[in-house]
């Protein structure tokens, strides 16, 4: 799987997992110099407290347009420091 952005692969794995029809994206599996941490977190009832970044590609940015969940509920501890994405960031196979 491919997350895109601009035109710019911003993450690839054949390792995402799928949850609430969003693609969970290894940590490992994503170009940090795309992404800037941000100060905004939420907090899912069964996921717990969920992490975002900024995305800049090109001088360009999406704000909290990825999210991970550093400390993940039991529950959802296989997605623990997987990023998933929002705001027009497109995911192909």
């Amino acid at each position: 799987m491919k997350a895109i952005w601009k035109n710019t692969v911003i993450a690839e794995s054949t390792e995402t997992k799928t949850v609430e029809n969003n693609h969970y994206f290894p940590m490992e599996s994503i170009k940090k110099e795309y992404f800037k941490n941000s100060k905004k977190q939420t907090r899912c009832a069964w996921k717990g407290l969920a992490s975002y970044f900024t995305i800049e590609v090109e001088g360009e940015k999406t704000e909290d347009a990825a999210w991970y969940y550093p400390q993940a509920s039991h529950a959802a501890k296989p997605i623990q420091n997987h990023v998933a994405f929002k705001n027009g960031v497109e995911i192909k196979e």
